[in-house]
């Protein structure tokens, strides 16, 4: 099966991540996108940070009704931070009847080279690409692992809706009714 990998801190996930999830699954000749959850991202810092297993539930919430997406915790059990290249091959090691491809934000491209063995990344995966609003131009345009894939431009963010819950101010239509519901019951982000 192909399946696509998102990674992200999904803080909170919300429609954002899953209109991209979708038009990749359904786009991008991929069977499934899988959500994987990190605990914690190498080149973001870690206040304001849900738990893990929080964040887990909240995506879960989001993709019950959508047979294409799943969520996995796998970077759960390993070593902190959580490297990419890492995960790949972990997931390959579990699953190794899948072929997996890595999804990122063109906004991602510009420090891509930062990553990890972000060569052995081109070579294991190879990206998928989805726009996004305001990108610098980089050097993996033209790149034969690397796949542009047309969606909509969104520009909402995770910590837009954080300070919204903080203020007070309404989420809706930013997040799916049930993760908008777990958020208020168990009081999160306030």
């Amino acid at each position: 099966m192909k399946i696509g990998l998102f990674f992200g801190s999904f803080n909170p996930i919300h429609i954002g991540h899953l209109i991209i999830a979708n038009t990749m699954a359904t786009s991008a000749d991929l069977e499934q996108v899988w959500f994987v959850v990190s605990p914690q991202n190498p080149f973001k810092k870690n206040n304001s940070l849900l738990h893990e297993f929080d964040r887990y539930d909240l995506v879960q919430r989001a993709i019950s009704d959508n047979s294409a997406l799943k969520v996995t915790d796998i970077e759960f059990h390993m070593p902190k931070p959580s490297y990419t290249i890492d995960t790949l091959i972990r997931m390959q090691e579990k699953y190794p009847q899948h072929e997996f491809r890595l999804i990122i934000g063109e906004d991602n491209l510009a420090q891509f080279p930062n990553w990890k063995n972000h060569d052995k990344i081109l070579e294991y995966t190879g990206l998928l690409v989805y726009p996004r609003p305001d990108s610098k131009k980089h050097i993996f345009g033209n790149h034969p692992a690397v796949k542009f894939v047309e969606a909509p431009l969104l520009d909402i963010s995770a910590t837009y809706i954080r300070n919204c819950l903080k203020t007070g101010k309404s989420i809706r239509y930013m997040v799916p009714e049930p993760v908008e519901q777990l958020i208020r019951i168990k009081k999160f982000y306030v």
